[in-house]
């Protein structure tokens, strides 16, 4: 049981649907969204940033257009998103959705308000 919480701690759950309350007290919202959804609250939302947080490799052999490439697995990507603006709503992918939640997971604990592509970018 124990070991199941730890994992749970550090991947996440499947079943996890969304996190409403942030770290900080900002307000920010994470959420987890199927590709209908996500895409409907991007084009609805003004100033919204689509973050590709796939390696530079996959980003240019296709991403969804206007996408902006920032690889989690950078060592820079915690500094570089130290950088990025906070009053923006970051709509993040990957492949099939777990770098991008591992992502969300640490923006949002940085005070950002994300929503992850459950699926990956064939959802969208």
């Amino acid at each position: 049981m124990a070991f199941t919480s730890f994992l749970k701690n550090i991947f996440g759950s499947e079943t996890e649907s969304a996190e409403n309350t942030p770290s900080n007290g900002s307000g920010a919202r994470f959420e987890h969204q199927s590709g209908r959804q996500f895409r409907k609250e991007f084009e609805s939302t003004p100033g919204a940033v689509l973050l590709d947080v796939r390696t530079s490799a996959e980003f240019k052999s296709g991403t969804i257009r206007g996408a902006v490439n920032l690889d989690i697995m950078s060592p820079a990507f915690q500094r570089n998103i130290a950088q990025m603006d906070k009053s923006k709503t970051y709509f993040v992918f990957c492949r099939s959705g777990n770098r991008s939640g591992q992502a969300c997971k640490i923006m949002h604990k940085a005070g950002f308000d994300v929503r992850n592509l459950t699926g990956g970018i064939g959802e969208w």
